[in-house]
């Protein structure tokens, strides 16, 4: 008798395509057979500086603790972010990156009889886990790619439960200030939370920008989430967090899995929060080689959306795709995001000074092969 699984599952999950992540490293070799250390990779956000000498030793320190389940309340990491940022521990709930909080709030908050609203071009992640929960998504059309927050508002109704709200935003790094972020809040009924992620706030520099967390005393309703995979450069270690009210925050610890930050993540997050000259360097790096890549663009004719994290979404034609496969056969990993709805763009890292140039040179060459066999197609 053979049996449809798939019929069984629940029906958001059956309609659900798995999250494509960048390419690694070690596929792309296996693919073209390049070798791995000729290969870059600018598709994923990570940090080029590599970890910080401080995460690696609090690292090392716990290697002899593997036997021992991790500390399910994170109690070291959470006293050190209440320290960092002013609030309180009973604020704080940890994720395995900050992916899995979104989807704690999400399982924690909505249900099939709910909807969710998040923008289009916005981060994956909010369509996927409002679908696996059988919620009802509700896009909301961008504006200049970036979130309209008052037509976000307008779209609440009596079922809305959440609003998503990455600011900056992944994929096309559009950002909202202080202003418009507070504007938008004041519309939102008390009834309805708010998830602000700020997975790369860090890079947010100068005046006008917001701190979520300064918004979170007078907006009860809001909740908002980070990350050490990026500026703090764990990626690999998955460790993130929300802050919220401590009544919020109750309600979603009791259904976060229990020990879902291993031991080695709460130590170099715990460790990594004190390297302030880190987290000034990978700053650094990043607002140098935007400028390398925007000044490229510009060379090369090229669109490009202003983006205030550590990646840049740059229009390269309706040849996206063959582009973005020249750049592969030359070792170079970008980030298509055709899947995001915008198949002309391809999303770029911010990597070493090297590793810029290493990119611009292959999508000029890339470029030149194009127009090479087709002049009237680029």
């Amino acid at each position: 008798m053979s049996i449809d699984y798939q019929s069984l599952a629940v029906k958001g999950v059956q309609a659900l395509s798995p999250y494509q992540p960048g390419k690694p490293i070690d596929e792309l070799s296996r693919e073209l057979g390049l070798n791995p250390g000729s290969i870059i990779k600018l598709a994923s956000n990570e940090n080029p500086l590599g970890p910080s000498s401080k995460a690696l030793a609090a690292v090392r320190d716990v290697l002899d603790e593997l036997c021992r389940y991790p500390d399910g309340n994170g109690f070291d990491l959470k006293q050190a972010l209440a320290a960092r940022y002013g609030v309180k521990p009973s604020q704080i709930t940890l994720g395995n990156g900050s992916n899995d909080v979104l989807e704690v709030i999400a399982r924690c908050f909505a249900d099939p009889t709910s909807e969710v609203v998040f923008s289009q071009y916005a981060f994956a992640v909010y369509p996927l886990v409002t679908q696996a929960i059988g919620a009802t998504g509700v896009s909301v059309p961008a504006k200049d790619y970036g979130h309209d927050l008052e037509a976000m508002a307008g779209a609440v109704t009596e079922r809305t439960k959440l609003v998503f709200v990455a600011n900056p935003n992944n994929p096309t790094g559009t950002v909202h200030g202080a202003e418009a972020i507070e504007a938008f809040l004041d519309l939102i009924p008390a009834r309805v939370l708010v998830v602000l992620d700020e997975a790369y706030c860090e890079y947010l520099q100068g005046d006008g920008y917001v701190d979520g967390l300064s918004l979170l005393e007078r907006y009860p309703n809001l909740i908002v989430t980070r990350t050490f995979s990026k500026a703090w450069g764990l990626a690999s270690l998955r460790a993130g967090y929300s802050i919220s009210s401590p009544e919020i925050a109750n309600i979603l610890n009791r259904v976060r899995q229990p020990f879902n930050v291993d031991t080695l993540a709460l130590a170099a997050a715990t460790a990594v929060l004190s390297d302030e000259q880190y987290l000034q360097r990978s700053r650094a790096v990043n607002a140098q080689g935007m400028k390398q890549l925007e000044t490229a663009f510009n060379e090369l004719g090229l669109d490009y959306i202003p983006s205030a994290g550590n990646f840049i979404a740059v229009d390269v034609g309706e040849q996206a795709a063959e582009i973005n496969q020249l750049l592969l056969e030359q070792g170079v990993i970008v980030r298509p995001i055709a899947g995001y709805g915008m198949p002309r763009h391809l999303r770029v890292s911010i990597g070493l000074p090297e590793e810029n140039d290493r990119f611009i040179e292959s999508l000029a060459r890339a470029l030149d092969t194009l127009a090479a066999a087709d002049p009237g197609g680029v």
